[in-house]
């Protein structure tokens, strides 16, 4: 068959002490193959030996506790040999070594502060049993141990109400208008845009609302956005099932991912975007205004 020569190059290089590529080549190695499936139109596979994301990743609390103290215990090799990283995944599973590493990853030190650890890993257990995921929501993730470490909320706005309507016109098109109201800095702002849905529609009169205040969200953009249907209480499904909303947003240089649940998709989507551009903001450096 046609094999993969991502792995198939890796292998002979680290496993077989084989030269295959130039010097110093293997660990671009993940870049390029990001770059290639960029260029096919290929959303690159998470489990690809090597490269893909998940290749190094550990969940587990037992196994956390082990990659703490040596990482080659689970680690066949070192990530940065072929340009690759460690991958701390938050869950209901998560232990305080898994919860340590992860703030580690993300430039955030909780060791030294056991009730902290302690905090942090409950709210996290209590928003998973609400449907939340962390695994693939890392920047939730670090808005919740902030708030956590800093005893705030990173505040950039607050909203007064918000309002989406859909429009079915006689052509057969719809569009979606989006009205929302907030404040931000002291200021009342009032914004109106349209979209081609509810959750587009409400992105954008957020952008016109706030883009003057914080200029750095122009550069923000939406680049993935999936829903899922968590059973309702009383094992209910379909409509009176609560709905999970994780939304992926890039900078141009980095992409992070939101997670938000709520009893109805506009809701949740909506808890998902004002965290993203809340990441985004603190991203670029922006204090909170409140």
């Amino acid at each position: 068959g046609n094999a993969n020569l991502f792995p198939v190059v890796a292998a002979l290089e680290l496993k077989y002490a084989k030269k295959v590529i130039p010097e110093g080549a293997l660990a671009e190695m993940t870049r390029i193959s990001h770059a290639i499936a960029e260029i096919v139109n290929l959303t690159p596979s998470t489990h690809q030996p090597y490269v893909g994301v998940s290749a190094f990743a550990h969940k587990a609390g037992l196994h956390a506790s082990a990659i703490k103290v040596d990482p080659d215990l689970y680690q066949h090799i070192a990530p940065a040999l072929v340009g690759n990283h460690m991958r701390m995944l938050v869950s209901d599973m998560a232990g305080r070594a898994s919860i340590e590493l992860k703030a580690k990853e993300l430039g955030v030190d909780i060791s030294g502060d056991p009730e902290l650890v302690g905090r942090v890993v409950k709210r996290v257990k209590e928003r998973e049993l609400q449907g939340y995921t962390y695994e693939a929501a890392d920047a939730s993730f670090e808005l919740l141990l902030r708030e956590e470490a800093e005893g705030r909320t990173r505040r950039y706005f607050r909203i007064e109400s918000r309002r989406a309507i859909v429009e079915d016109r006689p052509d057969g098109t719809h569009i979606t208008e989006a009205t929302v109201k907030l404040w931000a800095k002291g200021e009342r702002i009032v914004a109106t845009a349209e979209g081609n849905g509810p959750v587009n529609a409400l992105d954008r009169a957020l952008r016109v609302a706030l883009e003057r205040i914080y200029p750095q969200l122009a550069r923000l953009e939406l680049v993935d956005y999936k829903v899922r249907i968590l059973a309702g209480k009383h094992g209910k499904h379909g409509t009176s099932s609560s709905t999970r909303v994780l939304i992926s947003t890039t900078d141009g240089r980095q992409e992070w991912s939101t997670v938000s649940v709520a009893g109805n998709v506009i809701a949740a989507s909506w808890g998902a975007l004002e965290e993203a551009y809340a990441y985004g903001l603190l991203r670029a450096g922006v204090e909170p205004a409140e």
